[in-house]
């Protein structure tokens, strides 16, 4: 299909004056309205207004335009089975329609945004416009970004005509674009109480995501699975990466990937941790990256195998070829790789290579699809400082267990509950996740620290909820640890603060637990 004649209105006006052009000078004739038809009309590309076109001024200002036979039925008209009837009406077809929306998302989320601001930012003209070029896209081309005006100019220009695969792509981005408009406004009103405040969680839920790609498998081999991102991702989230290497991603490498990337970036000294089965089996801060990894494949070489690596500095060909010589690896993530470090990786043709731009954004809530339902929370951004802990028993953490316990509770968040944490100058020395009892996690944490010929004397405890008995306190101390950091708030926590003082063991109280199910 070569077009004879082209709509343009748009609220994003980049670029549209050099495609108007050009269009005009390959022979289409244009329609605009508005700002558009000011903006060519200034640049000398002639356009012929839409209420001229229609024989119809805009009414209620502007809220009425498009909305003409002449304009959907220009569009809408099918060629070849409609054309005595357009014939008889004098309705002329319209082949291109290039339509962006006015920008909802953007004045809502402005903070002075009334209600009434917002409703007057609805787009009625221009999704109408869309999802008629988009149904009739056998005869007619629908552009609603500038990114599309470059493609489309090409094949008109070196092929003569658009496509009939080019205009199927266009109407489904058409649908796509109404799709996650209209989604946009159910969101922002559907979250509004009568007096005009926000809910925290709206009456209905729209889920707006783009495929990213489709993964080797799902959590087994039997599974189909796609990685799908935000609409808008959160700078800094591990669906920003970019693969520079390595095989196709599994659904398993994603989640254990954005459990590794998401605890490691919330340190600001050098840090490596190392995740299998969606739990950190190893973490580490030191002076520099290399040794950070060292000290964290030292807490559990055995689970580190085959694991998800992460770090939060950009990696060196030495640090590189010491953990390909050391073990083997499923995906490694870095905020960058130096040129030398891609050439050592390069033999190792599996390992996934992830490069994540920096950023601290974050998501607002966390989703888990369940049978027929959606669960929904906000997300768990809460970090601790120093001064809200806590002392609870006779003996106050040393300066150096302090900067261990803080450590260590900032690991337990990211580990499968019951979580428990034991470190030490921070270094992870033992990790147990995922146990019915709690008790056991802490046995478990120390078979693994044992298991590694790591000593425990000295080391601290972090536990993500709190302990129900004193059985934790005393396997703990046993193990050799000599403070604690705990949420507190049990039935028996005077139990567990008496057992503690009997150990002489310093314990601090975050009063928040990170449950992660």
């Amino acid at each position: 299909m070569r077009p004879g004649r082209a709509l343009i209105s748009v609220s994003d006006k980049a670029g549209i004056v050099d495609f108007a052009r050009r269009l005009r000078d390959i022979g289409v004739e244009i329609l605009s309205t508005g700002g558009t038809a000011r903006l060519l009309r200034q640049h000398d590309i002639a356009a012929i207004e839409v209420s001229d076109y229609t024989g119809h001024a805009e009414i209620m200002d502007g809220r009425v335009k498009t909305l003409h036979p002449k304009i959907h039925g220009g569009i809408l008209g099918r060629r070849g089975i409609d054309d005595a009837v357009m014939k008889d009406m004098d309705i002329a077809p319209i082949d291109l329609v290039v339509v962006n929306l006015y920008p909802f998302e953007q004045t809502v989320a402005k903070l002075d945004c009334g209600l009434e601001e917002a409703i007057e930012n609805i787009d009625i003209g221009g999704s109408t416009l869309l999802r008629a070029a988009a149904k009739n896209y056998t005869s007619v081309a629908v552009l609603t970004d500038p990114a599309q005006y470059k493609p489309v100019l090409y094949e008109i220009e070196r092929e003569g005509a658009i496509s009939a695969t080019m205009r199927f792509r266009l109407a489904v981005e058409a649908f796509n674009h109404v799709a996650n408009y209209d989604a946009a406004i159910s969101d922002y009103l559907s979250a509004l109480k009568a007096d005009g405040t926000r809910m925290q969680f709206p009456a209905q839920s729209n889920g707006r995501f783009v495929k990213l790609m489709d993964l080797r498998y799902g959590e087994n081999p039997h599974q189909q699975a796609a990685l799908y991102r935000d609409l808008h991702p959160a700078p800094g989230t591990l669906v920003t990466f970019r693969q520079l290497q390595g095989k196709k991603l599994s659904y398993n490498n994603i989640v254990d990937a954005d459990t590794a990337w998401e605890c490691v970036r919330r340190f600001e000294q050098p840090a490596c941790v190392i995740v299998k089965h969606a739990s950190p089996c190893g973490a580490a801060l030191a002076d520099d990256i290399k040794a950070a990894y060292e000290r964290a494949f030292h807490t559990d070489p055995t689970s580190a195998f085959g694991g998800i690596i992460a770090f939060n500095r950009v990696l060196d060909r030495t640090t590189i070829e010491t953990v390909i010589s050391r073990q083997f690896l499923e995906v490694l993530l870095a905020p960058g790789y130096t040129v030398e470090a891609l050439e050592a990786m390069r033999a190792k043709t599996n390992i996934r290579v992830l490069k994540i731009p920096p950023g601290d954004g974050c998501n607002t809530h966390d989703v888990k699809r369940i049978g027929s339902g959606l669960l929904i929370q906000t997300a768990d951004k809460r970090e601790i400082t120093e001064a809200e802990l806590k002392t609870v028993t006779r003996r106050a953490p040393s300066e150096r267990e302090l900067r261990d316990l803080l450590f260590a509770w900032r690991i337990a968040k990211f580990v499968k509950s019951n979580a428990i944490v034991y470190a030490r100058e921070e270094q992870t020395l033992g990790i147990g996740a995922g146990q019915m009892s709690r008790v056991y996690s802490v046995r478990i944490a120390g078979i693994k620290a044992a298991d590694e010929g790591l000593a425990l004397c000295g080391a601290v405890m972090a536990s993500d909820a709190f302990f129900p008995f004193r059985d934790s306190i005393d396997v703990a101390f046993d193990a050799g640890i000599t403070a604690i950091i705990q949420p507190g708030g049990a039935q028996r926590d005077d139990e567990i603060i008496a057992a503690a003082d009997a150990h002489h063991l310093a314990m601090v109280f975050t009063g928040i637990r990170h449950f992660r199910h």
